[in-house]
């Protein structure tokens, strides 16, 4: 069933470009997402989102909150709810690792990039991450335009 989509699954990268910006990457997880039939078909479609999307533990359980998937065109009185939270699927030992990590101050769970593997399943990448502060933050910029500035004495 999943062959004849083959072609379309290495399409599907969704990013979270403010992650990378906001956070200071530690150590990233890959995960499986609990998805209902229409859901997995909106991601397929890449009318999906991780803007403001963030993770929790919850009951020994990591869920990702605020994870917009578009309702499926085609769905009907069954389509899923956008914003819905869903649950992460990972390892008893990932989720203790998760949970002891986070629990320090400025530590959080960010959700980094949704993606279909080969196999068609809808995978995300998650990292424990620390919040950057402001002064950080300009320094990734200033960071950025000097290695734009330099690649652009070297075009010409």
């Amino acid at each position: 069933m999943a062959s004849n989509n083959n072609h379309n699954n290495s399409t599907i990268n969704i990013k979270n470009r403010k992650a990378t910006f906001d956070y200071e990457i530690i150590e990233t997880f890959t995960t499986g997402i609990v998805l209902t039939g229409t859901e997995i078909k909106s991601i397929r479609q890449g009318k999906c989102g991780l803007t403001d999307t963030y993770c929790m533990v919850i009951n020994g359980e990591i869920w990702v909150k605020n994870m917009y998937i578009a309702e499926y065109s085609y769905g009907s009185y069954n389509n899923h709810t956008t914003h819905r939270d869903r649950k992460l699927l990972l390892n008893r030992k990932e989720i203790r690792r998760i949970a002891r990590d986070t629990m320090q101050p400025g530590f959080s769970i960010v959700p980094l990039r949704l993606f279909i593997n080969e196999r068609g399943l809808a995978k995300l990448v998650i990292a424990i991450a620390r919040g950057k502060r402001q002064f950080d933050k300009r320094q990734s910029i200033k960071e950025r335009e000097d290695k734009r500035a330099i690649d652009r004495m070297f075009k010409k």
